[in-house]
């Protein structure tokens, strides 16, 4: 039942990334919608479910949210390694920032990320058939968003269109892997955690600090944010039903 569901999880992940394919040259409304997405995954999914699975603490700081602090810091100084400017473009000549590494490395966490959904469905359904089920629905609801952005992102940071399909195909079959392997072996739980909190970190940088400034660079528009802020409350409310 664990791998089912991990199918239906997949065709969710290939309909969200076939939404980003099809929007066209509307390309700032899909930007503001992924950061919005991307916000509330981190905000109402990643960071409590690394909390719940990590709740250890560092000198009176959850280690959760310091593994966020280092992901975010970490994608920061990896973006200041390869080019020291990425804005105020009139004002240098012709140059390349080399970014594609930052788009591939945010997609192989989603991908990671989708393996772990599917490892959940499996270790949930260890637990118990309505553990599983209730996994599952969570899941699916918000693997469209890992297809969205597993899509999105690549091509925002300069890789081709083609690539980007190979990437969103991987991140297709994760859940159905992760599901396999969660009915095989079993994860401790902090570490888990650790990942989660790191991998919120890191997609909270993509999303505040590159995608929103692209997404009102050339269309400063009031429909961009409408999508930002609709992109959050549908996270919210994935997150609730999913609870």
């Amino acid at each position: 039942m664990a791998i089912l569901l991990s199918v239906v999880s997949m065709l969710s992940t290939l309909f969200g990334g076939f939404v980003a394919m099809r929007i066209g040259d509307r390309k700032h409304l899909v930007l503001g919608l992924a950061a919005g997405v991307m916000l509330g995954l981190v905000a109402f999914d990643l960071i409590p479910e690394a909390l719940e699975q990590s709740p250890d603490e560092a000198f009176g700081v959850p280690v959760a949210l310091i593994a966020a602090v280092v992901g975010f810091m970490s994608l920061h100084i990896i973006e200041r390694a390869v080019a020291i400017h990425t804005g105020h473009e009139d004002e240098f000549g012709s140059h390349h920032h080399g970014f594609e590494s930052v788009g591939l490395l945010a997609a192989m966490g989603l991908i990671f990320h989708s393996t772990l959904d599917g490892f959940g469905i499996g270790i949930g359904y260890q637990a118990g058939a309505t553990v599983g089920l209730s996994v599952a629905i969570a899941v699916i609801c918000h693997d469209f968003a890992d297809g969205f952005n597993t899509f999105t992102i690549p091509t925002l940071y300069g890789h081709a269109r083609k690539r980007a399909i190979t990437l969103l195909a991987l991140d297709a079959l994760a859940p159905v892997v992760g599901a396999i392997l969660g009915t095989l072996i079993h994860v401790p739980e902090q570490l888990i955690g650790l990942y989660l909190g790191y991998f919120a970190g890191f997609l909270l940088y993509l999303a505040t600090a590159d995608i929103l400034p692209e997404a009102h660079a050339e269309h400063p528009s009031r429909l961009t944010l409408f999508l930002t802020i609709l992109g959050v409350g549908a996270m919210f409310v994935v997150s609730a039903l999913s609870h």
